[in-house]
C-alpha cells in the first residue's frame, strides 16, 4: 500500500525594498508503505526557489532543550538538508533572509540569533548573551521523519492574506 500526500501553507511577507509580496511554503511530500524509510533519507530540507542567495536560521527542541542555529547560506533554486536523519521533534522553527532584497521570512515564536555563525541554547535573555530576539515561522511536520521546506517569490499579483 502506497500514499502519496503533499500539503502546502501561504504565509506572505512584504518586502522592505520593493513592494513585492514573498511566500513561505510549508512542503511536505510523503510516500509510505510497508518499508520504511532509510535513515539516509530522513532529514529536514530547505528549498530556495527564489532567484537570490537567502540565508536560514533553525530553531528547535532537543533532549537538551531549546536550540537555535545559523547561518546556511542556500544559493537560488537549490535545496539543502539542514538536518540529517530522522527527525525527532514535531515543530521546527524557520527564519530567512533574503540577502539581495532584503526581505525576510519569519514568524511569532521568539528565538534567538545573531548576525554571525552561531548555535545558541535556551530562548531566553537573548540580549544578555549579545544575541537577540527574532521571529521564527513554526513548522508542524506531523511527526513525520522527513520534511521539506520552500520559501519562494509570490506572484506581484497576488495579494497578501487578509
Amino acid at each position: 500500500v502506497s500514499v502519496n500526500r503533499e500539503t502546502k501553507l501561504k504565509i506572505p511577507k512584504i518586502l522592505s525594498g520593493p513592494a513585492s509580496v514573498l511566500a513561505l511554503y510549508t512542503v511536505v511530500a510523503f510516500s509510505g508503505s510497508l518499508v520504511a524509510t532509510p535513515a539516509a533519507q530522513a532529514g529536514l530540507k530547505l528549498c530556495n526557489k527564489t532567484n537570490n542567495l537567502v540565508g536560514v536560521a533553525l530553531g528547535y527542541k532537543d533532549q537538551k532543550g531549546w536550540a537555535s542555529e545559523g547561518w546556511w547560506n542556500v544559493d537560488p533554486n537549490v535545496c539543502q538538508t539542514l538536518l540529517e536523519g530522522p527527525l525527532i521533534a514535531r515543530y521546527y522553527y524557520i527564519f530567512a533572509i533574503d540577502y539581495k532584497e532584503g526581505g525576510s521570512w519569519g514568524g511569532s515564536a521568539k528565538l534567538c540569533t545573531r548576525e554571525k555563525l552561531f548555535t545558541i541554547r535556551g530562548i531566553k535573555e537573548c540580549e544578555k548573551r549579545n544575541a537577540k530576539r527574532t521571529g521564527f515561522y513554526e513548522v508542524d511536520t506531523g511527526e513525520e521523519l522527513d520534511w521539506s521546506i520552500s520559501i519562494t517569490s509570490a506572484e506581484k499579483s497576488e495579494k497578501p492574506a487578509q
